[in-house]
């Protein structure tokens, strides 16, 4: 597969870094118009790909993300906001998925660098909570709950491989979606979507990562951003635009990411990777050094959206997982399943992989799934474990706790 190159970031776009390239809004759905059903993978192929990224879904998938890029400029995490019931409904929904986490803590894994079996147990009573969870948000239909909790439930990482990735933070993106079109959110709760929601929904998930050392998604993270998230970065880069003072070379000055990481999502993200990878960023992350070079914000940004319909939305790994159902709909044929192909209640139902002979562009027969699934990698936390037990006894991993690791 072809790496993300960032020469978008260094061009200028046609339009603004956030305007919407559809227009479209995400109009509210009724019940009345569609019956609920859960989503199911639907994309196999590199063409059922290709009428994805001319579909509808795609497009109110791209309108939101552009929408919500715009609402942030300038806002920073740290800013007083009025949040409307709908909103703090779900606030005290992952408040009550952190509090499970708390509950569950890691099994004895030592003999092991992946990820930690607890996260089973946790998925598992996520997806339990999940209806009662789910009727306290004011207005939601009842019978939409089997449908939304799906993304809900999947947002979190994979039950079976213990990995978590780009694909799973745009099913968070896609619960938010499916709400607004219910009509639970307004455009008055936009900002509060992203800086309170959203960015707490990160924090949950940084909780997570450390506690379960989730593994990277496809070996490859994120495509070089950081080994899990893309949304944060991009809109960080958006609340950025326009800062008087911090520019996109200023994540390599530890005292500006020190005392502005509160504010700001991007810059938060830089300190977390700071946190579990020493040396330079150029070492690595690559993708975030070479785009500090850039000179403005909005360059940043925009390419930041470019770069996420490309490498995400674009990407066939990513795609293959994603969810269709009634209010984020597949208009085109559905796919049948090649011969061979694992059912339904297997780890990698509906993926793309090679079947039979057919060993695939990186030979899947010897190196796992390759671009699919990845060849399993230790998270950062579970490198930073081994190195401490080469050293002998130090302190425990924990989020606070966290200390630099040199990168493996």
């Amino acid at each position: 597969m072809s790496e993300p190159t960032t020469a978008s970031l260094h061009t200028e776009n046609a339009g603004s870094a956030g305007s919407s390239a559809t227009g479209i809004s995400v109009a509210p759905q009724t019940t009345e118009t569609k019956g609920f059903f859960p989503p199911r993978k639907v994309i196999l192929t590199k063409e059922q790909l290709e009428a994805f990224q001319q579909s509808k879904t795609h497009e109110t998938i791209v309108s939101y993300i552009n929408t919500l890029n715009e609402c942030v400029v300038g806002v920073k995490l740290t800013d007083e906001l009025a949040v409307s019931p709908e909103v703090q409904a779900v606030l005290n929904i992952l408040d009550r998925v952190a509090e499970t986490a708390q509950g569950i803590p890691p099994v004895d894994n030592k003999a092991s660098r992946f990820g930690n079996p607890a996260f089973r147990t946790f998925y598992d009573k996520v997806n339990e909570l999940a209806p009662e969870l789910h009727r306290t948000i004011p207005g939601l239909p009842e019978d939409a709950i089997p449908e939304i909790s799906v993304y809900f439930g999947e947002a979190w990482g994979n039950r079976t491989r213990i990995d978590y990735g780009s694909g799973m933070e745009l099913n968070f993106l896609c619960w938010m979606i499916c709400m607004e079109r219910l009509g639970v959110f307004k455009e008055s709760d936009h900002v509060a979507l992203v800086v309170k929601v959203f960015w707490r929904y990160i924090e949950v998930m940084r909780v997570l990562q450390s506690t379960y050392w989730l593994e990277p998604a496809g070996s490859h993270g994120v495509w070089g951003l950081d080994d899990y998230h893309f949304l944060p970065f991009l809109w960080g880069a958006a609340q950025l635009r326009g800062h008087k003072y911090i520019r996109p070379k200023s994540i390599h000055d530890s005292d500006t990411v020190e005392e502005f990481s509160k504010h700001y999502m991007y810059l938060a993200c830089i300190r977390f990777i700071n946190s579990v990878k020493t040396a330079s960023l150029r070492w690595h992350s690559p993708m975030l050094d070479d785009i500090s070079a850039v000179k403005t914000w909005d360059k940043v940004n925009s390419g930041l959206i470019k770069m996420y319909l490309a490498e995400v939305l674009g990407k066939l790994p990513v795609m293959q997982h994603f969810l269709f159902g009634s209010i984020l709909a597949w208009d085109g044929p559905l796919p049948a399943a090649p011969a061979g192909a694992p059912g339904p209640d297997d780890a990698h139902w509906g993926h793309a992989h090679a079947m039979g002979g057919d060993l695939g562009g990186v030979g899947q027969r010897e190196n796992g799934w390759g671009d699919c699934c990845g060849i399993p990698v230790p998270s950062a936390f579970a490198a930073k474990e081994a190195e401490e037990r080469k050293r002998g006894p130090g302190v425990p991993l924990a989020g606070p706790g966290i200390r630099p690791v040199p990168f493996d």
